[in-house]
């Protein structure tokens, strides 16, 4: 499937944003070692947490085949993507 480079950056600001909320949820509910198994509060983080990884993982699937099908290295597209997305420059 072709990607469009906006369309990298819709995905890798969707990534970022469900990775922020898994990161709100650690803080509001503790570390999942805490939380103890079942109960609503472990039910929402681990869907959090599904979410942000299924996210991430498209993200990187679709940079690398945007990268190959132009003929870049897949770090050279990864950084472009963070920077258009709004990331401080390291």
């Amino acid at each position: 499937m072709a990607h469009t480079f906006e369309e990298l950056v819709a995905k890798h600001r969707a990534a970022d944003t469900a990775h922020n909320k898994v990161l709100e949820l650690r803080d509001a509910y503790g570390p999942p070692a805490r939380q103890g198994p079942g109960g609503a509060q472990s039910e929402t983080y681990e869907t959090a947490l599904r979410a942000w990884r299924d996210l991430a993982r498209d993200e990187q699937t679709a940079v690398s085949e945007y990268a190959r099908d132009e003929g870049r290295s897949r770090a050279e597209v990864e950084a472009e993507v963070e920077r258009a997305a709004g990331w401080p420059e390291a």
